[in-house]
């Protein structure tokens, strides 16, 4: 039971770095863009100026709403509780099916430990709904796909 214990604490702590990298991507734009637009204020004149100024406050736009969106996906990742196993799936389960493996928790793409692979998926993406409240042996169908639950953390 504890290299289970193992297994998901090494899933969560994946999940949290590619969180942290996103991060600190999504901010260096950010001070890019502010960098790029102090240097605007300085040298531009004109309408060429305006063009530049509203190009660079889109981008922050948006760099902003991707940091909103990272700070979210950070408070679903801490109502995960590592430690907790239970009967059906739910968020923080680690999944193993005839198919393939999920850590349901947050959409980080392909994770690997100790050369077997998971899938980290959020519980709102297709696959995650219908795996929520399943327990061990029940069958889902996803893309014209069976897949078996065999085993869950």
């Amino acid at each position: 039971m504890e290299n289970s214990k193992a297994l998901k604490r090494n899933l969560f702590f994946q999940c949290e770095a590619f969180l942290n990298v996103r991060l600190e991507t999504v901010k260096h734009t950010i001070d890019q863009i502010q960098e790029a637009l102090n240097s605007e204020t300085k040298s531009s004149a004109g309408d060429k100026h305006e063009t530049g100024r509203a190009m660079l406050q889109l981008e922050r736009e948006k760099a902003g709403n991707q940091l909103a969106e990272i700070e979210k996906t950070k408070q679903i990742l801490s109502k995960i509780n590592i430690e907790s196993t239970s009967k059906t799936i739910g968020l923080g389960s680690v999944v193993f099916t005839t198919q393939a493996n999920y850590f349901i928790a947050i959409s980080a793409g392909e994770l690997i430990v100790e050369k077997q692979k998971f899938y980290a998926i959020s519980a709102s993406t297709p696959i995650g709904q219908l795996l929520l409240g399943k327990k061990v042996n029940d069958e889902i169908v996803f893309r014209n796909q069976h897949f078996k639950i065999t085993r869950m953390l």
